[in-house]
């Protein structure tokens, strides 16, 4: 249960249905969600994106992508560079990306860390479908 009487999937559910389909929610989703983490979700934001670097070594867009999302959380904003241009993974750099993040979001007891997680399977989800459309 969280203060305001929601479960945490409660929460979960309701901010994805409150989410639009274009970028510039996704975009605005993904700031108040970095703006929400705790300076411990901060933290822990840290530690599953340097995992998640280690495991992708040879991957340099999803290793890129995984740096911006930190730098992002370590400055407490999103970085200059959050645009269709620095989104543009091919479809086996979102194969890699997407299940990740959802895993994240799935399984971390953190509530700000799953929301944010959540955020970012949001932007992927849209650059995948973005990529199936072309």
């Amino acid at each position: 249960m969280t203060s305001s009487g929601t479960t945490r999937n409660d929460c979960r559910s309701s901010s994805i249905a409150a989410i639009d389909v274009s970028t510039d929610h996704h975009t605005e989703y993904l700031a108040k969600a970095i703006d929400a983490l705790s300076p411990e979700g901060r933290n822990r934001v840290d530690e599953l994106l340097e995992q998640l670097a280690e495991v992708v070594g040879d991957h340099d867009a999803v290793a890129s992508f995984a740096a911006a999302r930190e730098a992002e959380v370590d400055a407490g904003g999103l970085a200059a560079g959050v645009g269709p241009e620095e989104r543009a993974l091919s479809p086996q750099e979102l194969d890699i990306l997407i299940p990740g993040f959802r895993a994240i979001r799935d399984q971390e007891p953190r509530d700000d860390v799953a929301d944010w997680a959540n955020a970012v399977v949001a932007l992927l989800e849209d650059e995948a479908g973005r990529n199936s459309a072309n």
